[in-house]
């Protein structure tokens, strides 16, 4: 029986940070605030898989409040957790953000996360249709759907 996780993840963008999606550094006048890289896709799939795994969530595991991950690469965490949970099938994810583009760093993205998985990763985009704090253009989020094989 497979097991399936969700995950979701936000952060504003920071003035003077890397924007990094997906363990991908794209380039943007900004990058998004957060403890450790605010790798958003990241942090989403860590939570997806964590979730299908029924191991908790990522605070749980990388708590904002420990010096250890400030900063971190959230591959790093990702790769960790990924050795946690056993086999991981497929991973099923979006980003939404109005800019960058993330079409142009599609393929590099999937190709990082499927390094890292040795899985089948679909990563999409959208934007926020000018609503909220993505439309405003205040932030990044991302939505990720795991399953894991038993």
């Amino acid at each position: 029986m497979a097991r399936t996780g969700i995950g979701i993840d936000s952060h504003a963008f920071a003035p003077g940070r890397r924007l990094v999606l997906g363990g991908v550094e794209i380039p943007h006048e900004a990058g998004l605030a957060g403890h450790s890289d605010a790798d958003v896709l990241a942090h989403a799939i860590t939570d997806a898989l964590l979730g299908a795994a029924g191991l908790g969530d990522i605070g749980q595991h990388f708590p904002d409040t420990d010096a250890t991950w400030k900063d971190a690469d959230s591959m790093d965490l990702l790769r960790h957790v990924a050795g946690l949970v056993g086999a991981v099938e497929h991973v099923d994810a979006t980003v939404m953000m109005e800019r960058p583009k993330l079409g142009p760093h599609r393929d590099a993205i999937r190709a990082a996360l499927e390094e890292v998985l040795g899985c089948a990763v679909n990563v999409k985009a959208t934007t926020g249709e000018g609503m909220g704090f993505v439309g405003r253009g205040e932030g990044v989020a991302a939505l990720a759907v795991a399953t894991l094989a038993d």
